[in-house]
């Protein structure tokens, strides 16, 4: 029998939640408000610059992504053993991070500098005018160049980011994240605009402004962790050697692949799904970019409570607490579908007045409140199929949010969405809610899952 006061925290609760959430949810804040000037700064220079931006972006999320799945993998086993306080197993975690960010940063920048035209062409349609499609296609290519000059700080910074905050310790990657946005942004509008004396680079100089904003939040991150070592043993010695135990790393691999992969995957299906999208036009492009930049920053809140299930729930189920796991799962759900319907009224009401900040196209800001709209609608289903992922992650099953995930994204949603386009000759005014509306399938499965508690484990015992 559903009792309402199961999925009502109590006030010490609420305050432990948010202690972890709140800090997540402003780092997160600062980050996607800069990615947001960065869209007005570039949108101001035009449709073509505008796109060529996003399209570069939209590549640049696969990476991030895989690079999100590589640290998460480990860190699950990271929350774990902060719960049985074991500074040698998280030792371990940070080795493993380490190795496998640097081989997918390798294999990431050969992808990028060999096939990276490629790739740019695959969001470029002979529909627009072509010497639209030219100029595009030239700005993307020099800003990718630029950005790849960033991977590796960016690479090393999410070690030392996703283990701060897999032991609770959110504070400070928050304002880390701060410094480094703050460069960002003081650069682009200096860069973009040549301001203070500096050449107008245009969106070269939002790429310049974002690789140099990498390096300081990378030093920033070494230099602190250095100074307050004391405070956090469990970085002494992470670094003399890659020395895992084989059991330990053989349990990290086989439950980290499938994260790894199911990010990868994902990003990789929603670039090919933003592709879908582009068959409609530039103006498409630039409006879904503009959408996704509001959406991202409207929905933090919700996505942070999501991703602070698996830190508090992890260090939970180390501790062999299960039905504490249990009873909190509950309320963090309760919480974050709370947070979601003010989320989708905010994006619902504010759409209009952020588009006024933009001086795109009048064809690319329809599109993107159409979009920003649709999404505000079915905001809720959204977070519950992001609250389920990282409650089954919490508890190590990889496997199942691979499926759940990734493998429901490639194997149905995208080839639906092309299918709507190629086969049913849709508008992307149809295409777009139908595809989003797919959300509900994995809801339906994400609940199925929950209900029968597989995610109730203890992986480091």
């Amino acid at each position: 029998m559903i009792k309402i006061k199961d999925f009502i925290g109590t006030k010490s609760f609420y305050k432990m939640t948010l202690s972890i959430a709140v800090p997540m949810m402003v780092q997160n804040l600062i980050s996607n408000f800069v990615n947001l000037l960065d869209n007005v700064m570039v949108g101001s220079l035009g449709t073509e610059e505008m796109s060529g931006v996003s399209i570069v972006n939209q590549l640049f999320f696969v990476f991030t992504l895989a690079l999100f799945g590589a640290v998460s993998g480990a860190g699950i086993f990271t929350s774990q053993f902060h719960g049985k306080n074991d500074h040698d197993g998280i030792r371990y975690t940070i080795r493993f991070k380490t190795v496998t960010v640097i081989l997918l940063t390798i294999i990431a920048l050969l992808v990028f500098i060999f096939f990276g035209d490629f790739l740019i062409s695959l969001y470029l349609h002979d529909a627009d005018d072509s010497a639209n499609l030219e100029l595009t296609a030239q700005i993307a290519r020099k800003y990718l160049n630029i950005i790849l000059i960033g991977l590796f700080p960016f690479a090393i910074s999410n070690i030392f980011s996703s283990t701060l905050r897999e032991t609770g310790q959110t504070v400070i990657p928050m304002v880390t994240g701060f410094v480094a946005v703050f460069t960002n942004c003081a650069l682009n509008y200096v860069l973009i605009f040549g301001k203070f004396g500096a050449p107008a680079l245009g969106a070269e100089g939002a790429a310049i402004a974002t690789v140099i904003s990498r390096y300081v939040e990378c030093a920033v991150f070494i230099t602190y962790i250095f100074i307050k070592r004391k405070s956090y043993p469990f970085f002494k010695g992470a670094f003399k050697s890659l020395y895992i135990p084989k059991s330990l790393f053989k349990s990290i691999t086989a439950r980290g692949l499938p994260l790894l992969f199911n990010e990868f995957l994902w990003a990789a299906g929603m670039s090919a799904l933003s592709m879908s999208y582009s068959l409609h036009g530039i103006a498409v492009v630039a409006g879904y970019s503009i959408s996704s930049t509001v959406v991202n920053l409207l929905s933090i809140s919700f996505q942070s409570l999501g991703a602070s299930i698996s830190i508090i729930v992890g260090k939970l189920l180390g501790a062999s607490k299960f039905d504490e796991a249990i009873a909190t799962v509950k309320k963090m759900f309760a919480f974050t579908l709370f947070a979601s319907v003010l989320v989708g009224a905010s994006i619902f009401v504010m759409s209009n007045p952020i588009l006024m900040l933009y001086n795109t196209s009048e064809e690319s800001k329809n599109y993107a409140e159409f979009f920003m709209k649709t999404v505000a609608i079915i905001t809720p289903i959204n977070a519950f199929a992001h609250a389920s992922y990282f409650t089954l992650r919490s508890g190590g099953k990889t496997f199942i949010t691979f499926l759940f995930d990734s493998v429901f994204l490639l194997g149905f949603v995208v080839p639906f969405a092309f299918a709507l386009y190629y086969l049913g000759h849709l508008s992307i005014f149809i295409i777009f809610p139908i595809v989003q509306a797919t959300d509900i399938i994995k809801d339906i499965i994400g609940f199925i899952f929950i209900k029968k508690k597989v995610w109730v484990n203890n992986i480091v015992d």
